[in-house]
């Protein structure tokens, strides 16, 4: 892999490769940015094109998670992990054991979690040779409802700001994949009064959606033009982009998928739109703020830190009103903040 030759290289901390022959995991660890704490992040497992796309995305990610958790105010750096192989892949045990070792070698300097592709008894599995995981079962567990529960009140947060609504009831939002937190999200969604336009690549995940909050399923292709209030992205990354903007009718983009924006360009392309844009890193917190009370878990100050996102969020969108800024410029300059005093704590 041509890691050094990346152009994001320099922003990261630490970068690690790991080839296994005999279980075959291939995996990339990024470690951006440890200042406010060892870096966490989760593992995504993805059948990706090249190793130069799985390079590409766990850096975009494992900054984007130094960024989060600055924001959520919790002491964590930033990391990812990716492992390069098709996640209903049946060989988990050797994989993930193979994954646990390669972790400890970096002796608690970053920890895993579940992301997408990946479960919380994979991770179980590779904490069978390391204790550096996060998100155990008996602990914190499975984060995405808490992900979905910081997403619902970031779309709140976005129509407060915007329309000055306290509720959903007979709004349209559109979701893009509905697997496991855009299942929980639709739950909240629907039980607030919102009408669901959904899709996703698995049948089976539209069909429960449909079946029970009531959604009408679109090709994946046609989620983007429809006539919506809001758009949710809530799968891979980048739907924000050259393509994808121009069919926009929505008026906010707030979902809890990972790196939305194709490019920074495009949050200044929404702005000019009058489109409201929730930063990920920002509206999809919930699921690390689960999981940085795991080591005396408590479910109630857990989702009582995930609330915080409603007002972190209002905060920058008002903000954002008040310098003409895109809401992602603010949010950026506010991780930067945040990360750069505790440079200054240090020294």
């Amino acid at each position: 892999m041509a890691v050094l030759n990346h152009i994001s290289i320099d922003e990261h901390e630490q970068v690690l490769t790991c080839h296994d022959e005999e279980s075959g995991l291939r995996a990339i660890v990024a470690v951006h940015n440890t200042k406010l704490g060892p870096a966490v992040g989760g593992c995504r497992m993805w059948n990706y094109a090249s190793e130069a796309e799985a390079l590409d995305d766990v850096l975009r990610l494992s900054r984007g998670m130094t960024y989060k958790n600055a924001l959520a105010g919790l002491k964590m750096g930033g990391g990812k992990s990716v492992i390069i192989a098709d996640p209903k892949t049946k060989n988990r045990e050797a994989l993930f054991r193979a994954f646990g070792r390669f972790i400890h070698t970096l002796e608690g300097r970053y920890y895993s979690a579940e992301d997408v592709g990946t479960t919380t008894s994979d991770i179980m599995i590779a904490h069978q040779e390391t204790p550096y995981m996060a998100g155990l079962e008996g602990k914190s567990g499975d984060p995405s409802p808490y992900t979905a529960l910081g997403t619902y009140l970031g779309i709140k947060a976005a129509v407060k700001h915007q329309r000055n609504l306290d509720s959903l009831k007979g709004l349209t939002i559109s979701v893009q994949g509905v697997g496991h937190v855009g299942y929980y999200l639709c739950r909240h969604l629907h039980e607030d009064g919102a009408k669901l336009i959904v899709t996703d690549i698995h049948q089976a995940n539209i069909d429960r959606v449909v079946n029970e909050f009531g959604a009408l399923a679109v090709k994946p292709d046609d989620i983007y033009h429809q006539n919506v209030d809001i758009y949710a992205p809530c799968a891979l990354g980048a739907t924000i982009n050259d393509h994808t903007i121009p069919q926009l009718k929505a008026t906010i983009v707030a979902g809890c998928a990972n790196n939305q924006l194709s490019e920074p360009r495009h949050g200044e392309q929404l702005k000019s739109l009058g489109i409201l844009y929730a930063p990920d890193y920002v509206i999809n917190a919930g699921g690390i703020i689960n999981v940085s009370f795991e080591k005396d878990y408590n479910a109630d100050l857990a989702t009582k830190k995930v609330k915080e996102i409603y007002h972190t969020l209002l905060s920058i969108f008002q903000q954002a009103d008040a310098e003409n800024k895109t809401t992602a410029e603010v949010a950026d300059d506010m991780a930067q903040s945040i990360i750069a005093a505790a440079n200054q704590d240090v020294v």
